[in-house]
């Protein structure tokens, strides 16, 4: 009883902290003319929030990262629990392998759910932009997922080159 409600808690605080970070639109930023395009050869890199949007867009770029957040406020809660159930699975001597490769399944079936909603997401960004906006957008910035492809920079910085 006492783990559940550790779970309960854990997940509720995550809840919290995510909920705050995405939800601003605004605010705090890091620098976008540091970021890089390497693959167009481009040499700034701007999430959708900055590209001057027009009012109309910036309303429209709002709507579209609210119903972002509640489609997959349950799924990243979902995916929270299911990677501490995992962590307690894997430190418990007594489990089976076939357990813990279960969890890990439904972890993986979560995770893909999730980036359906974020490619689903880019595309109505991609919508909202002007062509001359597509061009210095970099749809990889808007979500960690996207920064860790294995191409270009990431936010643990240059991909090692490929061989």
């Amino acid at each position: 009883m006492m783990e559940l409600i550790r779970i309960v808690i854990l997940c509720f605080a995550f809840v919290l902290s995510t909920s705050s970070s995405f939800s601003q639109t605004q605010g705090m930023r890091v620098d976008p003319g540091m970021r890089m395009k390497p693959w167009k050869g481009e040499s700034r890199c701007w999430k959708a929030i900055d590209l001057n949007l027009s009012p109309d867009q910036f309303r429209g770029l709002t709507l579209i990262q609210q119903a972002y957040f509640k489609e997959t406020l349950f799924l990243r809660t979902e995916l929270f629990s299911k990677h501490l159930e995992l962590r307690e699975l894997l430190t418990n001597s007594a489990i089976k392998m076939e357990t813990i490769r279960f969890k890990h399944a439904e972890i993986i079936d979560i995770q893909s759910k999730l980036e359906e909603k974020a490619i689903e997401y880019l595309i109505k960004v991609k919508t909202l932009l002007t062509q001359d906006q597509l061009k210095n957008w970099c749809p990889e910035q808007e979500f960690p997922i996207f920064r860790r492809m294995p191409y270009g920079h990431s936010s643990m910085g240059q991909s090692p080159p490929n061989p």
